[in-house]
C-alpha cells in the first residue's frame, strides 16, 4: 500500500479540526452557559485545576475520538475516511487499541505540554519561569519536528508513526 501524501493527511486534519472545533465551542458554550458558577471557578483556581478541567473537557474526548476510530474497522477518523487514507501497522493491518492509545499519546503530548506552560504563565503558581518558558519552546519545537519530518521521508511517516510503528496509507482501489 502507498504511504499517505502528506498533504492528504493535512486535509484529513483540517477535516478533523472541524469536528474538534464545533465540539469546542459547544462545550465550552453549553457548559459556561449552563453552570458557570460551577466551571468558571475552575478555570481560575489554579494552572494544575484548570490544566485538568481543560483537558477533561477537551483533550480526552479528543483523544478518545482519535484513538476510537484509528483503531476501528474504518482504520481513521472522519477526515482521514473522506480522503481514502487509513492508519495500519507495519504489516498493513489495523492496529490494536493499545497501539492507537500510544500514538494518540505522543502525538498530544506537545498539545499537553504546551497547556502546562500556558496555564503557568496565565495564574500564579511557584513553577520557577525559566522552566515554563522552557517546556513552552520544547513543546513548540516538538510540534515544528511533527511538521517536518514527513517532508523528509520517503514514507511520510511522522515522529509518532515512528514510535508507535504505525504508518497512513492510501489503499488500492480495485479497478
Amino acid at each position: 500500500m502507498p504511504y499517505a501524501p502528506f498533504k492528504t493527511r493535512i486535509f484529513a486534519f483540517l477535516l478533523d479540526y472541524l469536528i474538534i472545533a464545533a465540539y469546542g465551542i459547544f462545550v465550552v458554550g453549553s457548559i459556561s452557559f449552563l453552570f458557570p458558577t460551577y466551571i468558571t471557578p475552575l478555570f481560575f483556581r489554579s494552572p494544575a485545576i484548570a490544566e485538568v478541567t481543560g483537558f477533561v473537557m477537551i483533550t480526552l474526548p479528543v483523544s478518545l475520538y482519535f484513538i476510537l476510530c484509528e483503531s476501528s474497522k474504518w482504520q481513521g477518523t472522519w477526515g482521514k475516511v473522506k480522503l481514502g487514507i487509513r492508519v495500519v501497522n507495519k504489516a498493513g493491518d489495523r492496529i490494536e487499541i493499545s497501539r492507537s492509545v500510544f500514538r494518540t499519546a505522543f502525538k498530544f503530548l506537545p498539545w499537553e505540554a504546551a497547556h502546562f506552560a500556558i496555564w503557568r504563565l496565565i495564574l500564579p503558581n511557584d513553577f520557577p519561569d525559566v522552566a515554563v518558558f522552557v517546556t513552552l519552546i520544547a513543546s513548540n519545537m516538538a510540534i515544528l519536528i511533527y511538521l517536518i519530518s514527513p517532508l523528509t521521508h520517503k514514507s511520510r511517516r511522522n515522529v509518532y508513526d515512528w514510535a508507535a510503528g504505525t504508518k497512513v496509507v492510501r489503499p488500492e482501489t480495485k479497478r
